[in-house]
């Protein structure tokens, strides 16, 4: 086995511990759990981004030479280690871990995915020619962080959701105090569902950033499509069912700003549109065909 194979294997069951330990954090509110389960999947992060760049350098001494994002092996690997890098940095800056069980078995599901991709999936191949542009990096670089950042997204709006139907009558918390990870005696709460008014905004924030970046991503990809094939759109059913999630992001952050959806509401739309982006990226590549079927192969 290829030493990036092997380190790849062992990172999808790191993700599975961390998904793990944040899953028992949040049930028997262990804060050690939670702990644990922030240096576990920091640590899966390290050697996933290892095992990226050695693909990366195996594909060099192969004499093929390509970024590790061509086919549906590699783009599985890519979005796992983008959904781990966004929620740490989430966590990092808000103190709050208990929305790790989300993305954590969001990476481990990838990851286990990407495992049973048959030997000839998974090896490195050379381009086919429509991959063989500067602009590969770019797109699927910037879509699959935003398709990332919308993952985190559903996981906000699933805990949101749950702690309305926990706290029917509205948690009243302060938000600051929760985006600290401190209770007013001073002691950490780092297994506690941060408030509603809190999910509300870091859903917005995440929703943001995975709408800024898709939206850099179908540019980039319009670029790449007049150069590969001559016409910017194509109306092809991956550029159609972008286009379908892009608006329904669109939708949700046009109500939030203009019609002042929060809640609910909101936290609904977040999950449709997840939906979307999973159609768009497993539904379009196996159920439909057109000018990216090669990413199924």
């Amino acid at each position: 086995m290829i030493l990036n194979s092997l380190i790849l294997s062992i990172v999808t069951f790191v993700y599975m511990g961390a998904a793990v330990l944040y899953l028992g954090s949040v049930t028997f509110k262990k804060e050690i759990f939670a702990k644990l389960a922030s240096i576990i999947l920091f640590l899966g992060l390290i050697g996933h981004t290892a095992g990226i760049i050695l693909r990366w350098v195996e594909s060099y001494k192969l004499g093929i030479g390509h970024a590790p994002l061509s086919n549906l092996y590699e783009s599985l690997v890519f979005g796992a280690w983008a959904v781990s890098l966004i929620y740490l940095i989430m966590e990092w800056r808000t103190k709050v871990r208990s929305l790790g069980v989300f993305p954590a078995t969001c990476a481990f599901l990838a990851m286990a995915y990407a495992s049973f991709s048959k030997d000839i999936e998974s090896a490195i191949q050379p381009l086919v020619p429509a991959l063989k542009s500067n602009w590969l990096i770019a797109h699927v670089i910037t879509c699959f962080l935003g398709y990332a950042a919308f993952a985190v997204s559903c996981g906000i709006s699933i805990a949101h959701l749950i702690k309305v139907r926990n706290n029917p009558g509205g948690d009243k918390r302060s938000a600051a105090k929760i985006k600290s990870g401190k209770q007013s005696d001073g002691k950490t709460r780092a297994v506690t569902l941060p408030d509603v008014r809190t999910l509300d905004e870091l859903n917005y924030q995440t929703v943001m950033f995975g709408f800024l970046l898709l939206t850099v991503g179908i540019i980039t990809g319009s670029v790449w499509a007049n150069k590969a094939w001559g016409n910017y759109w194509s109306w092809d059913p991956k550029e159609t069912w972008s286009l379908i999630t892009w608006l329904v992001y669109a939708a949700l952050l046009h109500s939030r700003a203009v019609r002042g959806w929060r809640g609910k509401k909101i936290a609904w739309f977040g999950i449709v549109g997840f939906a979307c982006v999973l159609f768009t990226y497993f539904g379009v590549n196996f159920l439909l065909s057109g000018l990216h079927s090669y990413a199924t192969k």
